[in-house]
């Protein structure tokens, strides 16, 4: 039997090969602690210093104002949480958007039960925010505004450096969940002008279990766990050094040749949709989310009259997601296009099917043939 066709990417990305070559002599001879002060330890933290480099050059940064964590849910608690604690005495109110992801949403969810008020602005049918409804909700208490880069389910592009350059004139911090965004289109953090911004290392095509914050300089941030002072004392614990060299390498990865990787994507992302559209009635599917500020590799499409799950188990050789990949088994369609406003006739049969750099054009029209199967099937 055939292997399912890994359509499926947001939900998280094998190790590329070059990740996993590089990971090599850490799991073989460089088991050093960073913090030990004999050979095995400087071997050890010198990877580490090297992959904070090759981190900070992805995103145009410092190496000194990247801070490693275990994985993007870490780097959003710890900017969110120690943002709000840390200026509290300036505010209480904090501003997030509608179709975030749960963690960042479930954040300002915990940080709204201990006192802070929190104004979940909403997006356009397209899943986009707008900056002047941003500013809008801005008020003297606001300290922290925390806007995803690009949407996890319809991949929709946020306007980031409009929306930074609104919060600074008040003086108001803002983060991004980047965790989408990082490999696939540009995240340079001056170009973005945000003051915090979160990696996932598994949606990279390195491990699971790493991740990063870029905390930019003069940035107050205090740590949400205590125990040692690493990374810059926000971070207590020994450094995964094995993930951290994986997530390195993949930042390398991402910056070599990115406008080749994208476009190779976006090409595979549509020849998927095209190649639906001309085998199912007119009104049989819709696109979720932008048709151009839209991440290269994502397409959610609403199957008109099924069922996401049912959809998806017709077509076992396919590896796709019904929203979320953390959602996934909720009896509750999808929150992001409920709040996008999707008719609830496309929005149950809503699928989120993502290329990556391991996918081919025959992967494609293999999957081409096997939903157009499931959705006959079903109709």
């Amino acid at each position: 039997m055939e292997r399912p066709i890994y359509l499926d990417y947001n939900a998280t990305t094998p190790i590329h090969p070059e990740v996993a070559a590089a990971m090599r002599p850490v799991l073989d001879s460089t088991f050093g602690n960073p913090s030990s002060g004999h050979a095995y330890g400087r071997a050890a933290a010198a990877l580490v210093a090297t992959a904070r480099r090759q981190v900070a050059r992805l995103l145009g940064c410092d190496a000194d104002e990247v801070i490693f964590t275990g994985g993007g849910t870490e780097s959003n608690n710890l900017a969110i949480l120690g943002i709000a604690h840390a200026r509290r005495d300036l505010g209480n109110h904090l501003v997030t958007t509608a179709v975030e992801h749960p963690a960042v949403d479930q954040v300002m969810t915990h940080l709204e039960g201990r006192g802070f008020e929190v104004s979940r602005v909403a997006v356009d049918g397209y899943g986009r925010v707008d900056p002047q409804d941003v500013a809008a909700a801005l008020t003297p208490k606001t300290t922290l505004v925390s806007v995803m880069h690009a949407n996890n389910e319809v991949g929709t592009i946020m306007p980031l450096s409009e929306i930074a350059a609104l919060c600074h004139e008040r003086g108001v911090i803002l983060h991004t969940d980047a965790a989408q965004s990082v490999g696939k289109i540009p995240t340079a953090v001056n170009d973005l002008g945000v003051d915090l911004l979160s990696v996932a290392g598994h949606k990279l095509y390195a491990p699971k279990g790493v991740g990063a914050l870029y905390v930019r300089r003069n940035t107050t941030l205090p740590p949400l766990m205590h125990g040692a002072d690493h990374e810059r004392g926000l971070r207590p614990g020994t450094e995964n050094v094995l993930g951290i060299v994986g997530l390195g390498r993949a930042a390398t990865l991402a910056a070599k040749d990115p406008e080749s990787h994208a476009e190779h994507q976006r090409h595979l992302r549509d020849r998927l949709h095209q190649g639906l559209m001309a085998s199912l009635p007119a009104d049989a599917v819709r696109l979720n989310g932008h048709p151009t500020h839209r991440l290269p590799n994502t397409l959610n499409l609403g199957f008109r009259g099924l069922d996401a799950d049912a959809l998806l188990e017709s077509m076992p050789q396919v590896a796709a997601s019904a929203g979320a990949a953390c959602h996934t088994g909720d009896d509750a369609t999808s929150s992001v296009l409920g709040a996008m406003g999707v008719d609830a006739a496309y929005r149950a049969g809503s699928v989120r099917f993502s290329t990556g750099r391991l996918v081919t054009e025959a992967d494609v029209d293999r999957a081409v043939a096997h939903i157009v199967a499931a959705a006959q099937s079903l109709a």
